[in-house]
């Protein structure tokens, strides 16, 4: 995780100074279990032959430990800001969904009172147009009958002359 150049070649130095630390940010892992005040002294992986760490490379390790620290309570800052952020992002969008089926439910209720008007209406016009074809069938009825009737007049004079000139009418046409 340091650079693997050298430091005596500054031509090609470390293209990327944010992580002159001694970590990148996808080996956060790594620093989660991280106590400052952990026992166990922090030890260098340098190339010398000495096991026992100098006060440079305490100093220099008690220096990236606080990065660390103070990198990951930044993060943590960052993450609780965004999380409230996205918590009353949430709260809003449900909010406005709410309002838009308040709304949604009194235009259907607008709408069902509507509809119901317009039923009550077309039944009452239903009725009256059933009770006025009922009253129709019965004038039909009667006038059928009536018609029959006056057939039957009309047929019995049109055979009335007929019946006169019969022979037992013949006297009766003489009175």
């Amino acid at each position: 995780m340091f650079s693997a150049l050298p430091a005596s070649q500054p031509f090609q130095g470390n293209a990327f100074p944010a992580l002159d630390y001694a970590f990148t940010p996808w080996d956060e892992a790594q620093f989660l279990d991280f106590n400052p005040t952990s026992p166990n002294p922090v030890t260098s992986s340098s190339a010398s032959d000495d096991p026992t760490p100098t006060a440079a490379d305490q100093n220099l390790a008690s220096d990236q430990s606080n990065r660390v620290v103070s990198l990951m309570e930044d993060r943590k800052r960052r993450r609780m800001i965004s999380n409230r952020d996205s918590a009353r992002r949430s709260r809003m969008r449900k909010q406005r969904h709410l309002e838009n089926l308040r709304n949604q439910t009194n235009l259907f209720r607008v709408e069902n009172r509507e509809l119901n008007s317009g039923l009550q209406f077309l039944l009452r016009h239903y009725n009256r147009v059933r009770t006025e074809n009922e009253w129709l069938r019965s004038e039909r009825t009667l006038l059928r009958q009536k018609l029959a009737d006056i057939n039957q007049i009309l047929l019995f004079r049109q055979l009335q002359p007929f019946s006169t000139a019969w022979p037992c009418n013949i006297g009766r046409m003489n009175l």
